[in-house]
């Protein structure tokens, strides 16, 4: 509960904010004083600041001077419906109260819009740290029970599987708190966030998601945050404040800026660390170069095309103002490594690979394994869009438009490595529960890999590399044909050998897609892929089928062995000799497109 009361000692308001059930007996009291008192020691700009921790008639308070704000469902009752922007502002500020407090061992225990002050400058701060506590009850409600009457255990203030339960508790409370912001009415009906907490799951089986139809548009990463933060399965709930708030300040700085948030993050690193990390074997590849260069061109390419690290720096190196100039207007994008190696020379490609980090640079071993993975499939798809491109298109430009329409993914392995792999779990199906071959909870979708992206930074994947590519200077021809044929848009004919190129990385990166989904929804999923794809690459199962053959044995031949098998594979998670091998011969490429 909270009062406004008048301290007729100073005659000034204050705020007093008391538990609903006072604590029994003076023992009680004292153990409430005394985690109250815990609350009001830390010292936080989200969190307000405590005046005063007393007993009145029984019923203990802690007091908070009337000037920190007013509550923020008083502001809301005077502004029904909050900007988006201030609603995720607000609820970042209690995030970042609340994460302060359970790093201290501190939870809230019953968030309300009443215990949230917004004070003139439009700041929002966390005010009454565990006043709903009771010292003489358990710390995890069971179903049912009232939500607000989170218990703690009488010997342990707050043991630790109690405060994470309590924790997570906050976080939950604040996503319904964003729910009520971006709606501007009461979930689920019920205006008290406590008692919502009860109707959905662990405890209840109502779902909270954001409607279709709201007061003002609600940007589709912020929806995609915001579901999440109530999703109806835990498991893909935030499980802590950092994380809920990582989302929420990812995306109100790329909001507020194109380059700002990860995306500033993700250059800063660029210019820091590079993009990836050279494939093990990068000094004896260059020795290789170097020791045929009185040879062909497109032979010391074949040695550098399976390093994905090695390929891209000569794309970014070829990129800057110094090679642009040597370049004649008119040939359109540059698209080969050989051409690359005409125009820099076996001198600049030595330089491009000592400017890259070994493997598997900061990375441990299992995001390294992770890395390598990704790039598997990424490679994995640029051989798969050589099988499938037409005839007279240039197979190195294909592969490398293929690769770099995993650029974000792979930059976001590699600088993301704990946001990545949160947004792989995010995007895996629970299956189904049985007891006796019955099945008693069905299968679970997860999310798709944008809105998991959203939720965890805050941005799409798609947009980091974009990003990339405009800082390494691709032009703008590349930039279109490296963003990838959105999921809803139909396959037209296209206008032009570009487009094209496009058309087929596109659908070389779905194939692979499909393929890394669970073995049951392969044939499914592959199908409907090649479906989407027929008419306008003429393209048929059988084909499709012999393509993806044909790449996995060129994945396995091309100089880079793979550390894992490729993705559809029954034994896809065994590791395989990761050594170099030297490069089998290949047919002559086909002279490259213009234009």
């Amino acid at each position: 509960m909270t009062w406004l009361a008048i301290d007729t000692r100073s005659a000034t308001e204050a705020m007093l904010s008391m538990p609903r059930v006072p604590p029994t007996g003076a023992s009680g009291i004292g153990n409430w004083l005394l985690m109250a008192r815990r609350a009001a020691r830390l010292d936080h700009p989200d969190l307000a600041k405590v005046v005063e921790c007393g007993v009145n008639d029984h019923w203990p308070f802690v007091a908070v001077d009337r000037r920190a704000g007013v509550t923020l469902d008083e502001w809301l009752a005077q502004h029904p419906a909050a900007g988006v922007e201030d609603a995720a502002f607000w609820i970042a500020s209690v995030l970042r109260g609340l994460a302060f407090a359970h790093d201290a061992g501190i939870a809230h225990l019953d968030l309300q819009g009443h215990n949230v002050l917004v004070n003139e400058r439009g700041q929002a701060c966390v005010m009454a740290l565990s006043v709903a506590a009771d010292p003489g009850q358990e710390a995890t409600p069971a179903p049912g029970q009232r939500g607000s009457d989170l218990r703690l255990a009488p010997a342990e203030p707050l043991g630790l599987r109690a405060h994470r339960a309590a924790a997570e508790r906050d976080v939950l409370a604040c996503g319904v708190l964003l729910h009520v912001l971006l709606t501007g009415e009461a979930v689920l009906d019920s205006p008290d966030i406590a008692q919502v907490l009860t109707r959905i799951a662990p405890y209840g089986r109502e779902h909270v998601r954001l409607p279709w139809t709201t007061p003002q548009p609600i940007p589709e990463p912020l929806r995609a945050i915001a579901n999440r933060s109530t999703s109806s399965q835990v498991r893909l709930r935030y499980r802590n404040a950092r994380t809920f708030l990582g989302a929420l300040t990812g995306w109100r700085e790329a909001a507020a800026e194109d380059d700002a948030g990860p995306v500033a993050l993700l250059l800063d690193r660029l210019r820091s660390v590079g993009h990836l990390p050279a494939l093990p074997g990068l000094a004896g590849r260059v020795q290789r170069v170097t020791a045929i260069e009185s040879q062909r061109t497109d032979e010391i390419a074949r040695h550098l095309l399976p390093d994905m690290a090695l390929s891209f720096e000569l794309l970014r190196t070829l990129s800057s103002a110094r090679v642009q100039g040597t370049q004649i207007a008119g040939n359109g994008p540059v698209l080969t490594l050989r051409r690359v190696v005409a125009l820099i020379g076996v001198d600049g490609v030595r330089a491009a690979a000592n400017s890259l980090r070994t493997w598997p640079g900061p990375l441990d071993d299992e995001c390294a394994r992770a890395l390598r993975q990704t790039i598997d499939r990424v490679r994995l798809a640029g051989h798969l869009a050589q099988a499938l491109r037409p005839a007279g298109y240039d197979g190195e430009a294909v592969y490398l438009v293929a690769a770099l329409q995993s650029l974000g993914r792979l930059l976001v392995r590699y600088h993301f490595a704990d946001e990545a792999e949160q947004i792989h779990q995010l995007t895996q199906p629970m299956p189904a529960s049985r007891i006796d071959g019955e099945v008693v909870v069905p299968e679970q979708p997860g999310l798709s890999e944008e809105a998991a992206a959203y939720a965890v930074l805050g941005v799409d994947i798609e947009a980091l590399g974009s990003a990339a590519a405009r800082h390494w200077g691709l032009g703008e021809e590349v930039q279109h044909m490296i963003r990838r044929l959105p999921g809803d848009l139909a396959v037209r004919k296209p206008d032009d050998d570009n487009e094209l190129l496009r058309i087929v990385a596109s659908a070389a990166n779905e194939i692979v897609d499909a393929l890394g989904q669970p073995a049951a929804k392969v044939p499914v999923a592959l199908n409907q892929t090649i479906s989407r794809y027929a008419r306008t690459l003429r393209v048929t199962t059988r084909i499709v089928h012999d393509a993806i053959e044909d790449a996995k044995e060129a994945l396995h031949s091309d100089g880079m062995r793979a550390a894992f098998r490729p993705v559809g594979e029954a034994d896809a998670a065994q590791s395989a000799d990761a050594a170099d091998e030297p490069a089998p011969t290949e047919p002559e490429p086909h002279p490259e497109q213009s234009g």
